[in-house]
């Protein structure tokens, strides 16, 4: 079979509707909150991540920036980033940094664009940062979890340690024996007068990108309680007059990471679907076979596991579901009453958990497929051009979250939601929640608009939000979520910061050949 498959485009979204204006002028003032020097403790997010790397322009566009950045407007004080010289950062830090951010190019062959990796810095984004620690502002570290904020391991050793973070090496204090939050309270303490939190991300948000194969990675109910209170306490205790804002977890749906490969991206030419509908026929009649005597398995369920093409666009991909029935045992059985050879039983092997992906209705939880399977699909098996990933042979689980998968996702965000409000709650003379959850799905519902510009949850130039790695916002996105902390910082403390306006940062470039 040819291996003339697949075309993957991002289409511009336009969105009409509007809850999100530039606000009317009104008289400046901060209230009863003070920025005369702000700490901010978090992950990528806070770090300024973006398009797959850290690097200078990211950094400088990081949300906590931009909010002081408007607080200076009121005299609040300057923000010490730990800036890194690189222009590209680092993509693959595991494959020495010889690939930076991601931008979008152009396939000159197929007409579309999807992101592609620069020539990266060769490790100079993780070069000891040489200033003050307890003057540095921004203690973003990317890849920290709410447990790894809080053990000295995260600064080393370098070697077998799964904790270590190159990224909180770079700035720790004393690294192996501090800790990122406590390095962020220790600069808390010389003279801080507030602080934003936004830990907690990675505590599920690695499971679900990694399509939910590693359980050993997502954190339990329990202990992010524990350790969200543990670290808010340490905040709290830094500076007893200090005031804060702290953000909960986004929906895993609300970012493009998720959204943008559709469970449908196969194109067939009539030979090929003909060709796979015929190989797939045996799989197809043994489903048959099973709906009667003497398995007798209900007819809905083994048609629903049915693989079929057709010819052209809007084939839906294969994937294992390993919550679906495992069909090895009943094939055994055909076998053994002679209704099946061995050969053909050895034939069907890969297929034992195998189904075609579900598209989303408002009856059916679909499928979700994850960004970089746009590159993964219809790759042939060394080279086989009969075997290609997603069309003749199932995507495996950490391409895909199914819907039980979604379901234990969306179950761990709620739960640590649940728990970050309940602590803002009980420190909320001095603590306000940043309901970061509502405001990207606002942007997922399409209801942003800036100044008439739309503002979506998508990687597509020129009213994306989101950077290339489909994860993090861009810098317009970050100019978005730093007006959602300063909007919540005005309501609860009286003040009247000026909001940024998010067009007048860069968002993702056009395609390049």
């Amino acid at each position: 079979m040819r291996n003339k498959l697949l075309i993957f485009g991002f289409a511009t979204l336009f969105v009409a509707s509007c809850t999100y204006d530039f606000p009317e002028s009104t008289e400046p003032t901060t209230g009863s909150a003070d920025f005369t020097k702000m700490v901010s403790v978090g992950n990528s997010l806070t770090a300024g991540y973006m398009d797959g790397a850290l690097y200078a322009t990211s950094q400088a566009n990081s949300f906590p920036s931009i909010l002081a950045s408007q607080a200076a407007l009121l005299g609040g004080g300057s923000f010490t980033q730990p800036t890194v010289t690189s222009a590209n950062g680092c993509f693959n830090p595991a494959g020495g940094c010889t690939q930076g951010r991601l931008v979008l190019k152009l396939n000159l062959t197929t007409g579309a664009a999807a992101p592609a990796p620069t020539t990266g810095d060769g490790g100079a984004v993780f070069a000891p940062y040489t200033g003050s620690k307890t003057d540095l502002n921004n203690w973003g570290v990317p890849g920290v979890t709410i447990q790894t904020a809080q053990t000295p391991l995260l600064g080393g050793p370098s070697t077998a340690n799964p904790f270590f973070s190159p990224y909180y090496a770079r700035i720790a204090s004393n690294a192996g024996t501090s800790t990122l939050v406590g390095d962020a309270a220790a600069s808390l303490a010389n003279g801080g007068t507030f602080f934003t939190f936004w830990l907690g991300n990675n505590d599920v948000l690695g499971y679900a990108t990694g399509g939910a194969s590693n359980p050993s990675i997502l954190t339990s109910q329990p202990v992010f309680t524990a350790a969200f209170t543990a670290a808010i306490n340490t905040m709290l205790t830094a500076k007893a007059d200090a005031k804060g804002a702290v953000a909960n977890i986004p929906n895993v749906t609300s970012i493009p990471y998720f959204t943008t490969i559709p469970v449908n991206p196969v194109t067939l030419p009539a030979a090929n679907a003909t060709a796979l509908n015929s190989n797939f026929g045996g799989f197809n009649a043994t489903l048959d076979a099973f709906k009667g005597a003497p398995f007798n398995i209900p007819a809905a369920e083994m048609d629903g596991r049915k693989i079929v093409f057709s010819a052209g666009a809007g084939n839906r991909v294969i994937l294992n579901d390993e919550t679906a029935r495992d069909l090895g045992p009943l094939w055994d059985m055909l076998v053994g009453a002679s209704q099946m050879t061995p050969e053909q039983r050895a034939s069907l092997e890969p297929y034992r958990f195998a189904r075609q992906a579900k598209l989303t209705t408002t009856e059916v939880v679909g499928d979700l497929i994850v960004l970089p399977a746009a590159s993964f699909i219809g790759t042939t098996v060394g080279g086989n051009p009969l075997l290609v990933n997603g069309v003749s042979i199932p995507l495996a689980d950490n391409w895909v979250l199914i819907p039980s998968e979604q379901t234990e996702v969306q179950n761990s965000i709620d739960g640590f939601n649940t728990t970050i409000a309940n602590v803002v709650q009980a420190n909320a003379e001095r603590l306000v929640l940043i309901d970061a959850n509502k405001a990207l799905r606002d942007v997922r519902a399409g209801i942003v608009t800036i100044s008439g510009s739309s503002l979506t949850a998508s990687i597509t130039p020129p009213f994306g939000a989101f950077s290339l790695d489909g994860v993090h916002p861009n810098p317009r996105g970050s100019a978005y979520i730093a007006n959602v902390f300063i909007q919540a910082i005005n309501s609860k403390w009286g003040a009247k910061i000026p909001l940024c306006n998010p067009n007048d940062f860069i968002g993702n470039a056009l395609p390049t050949p």
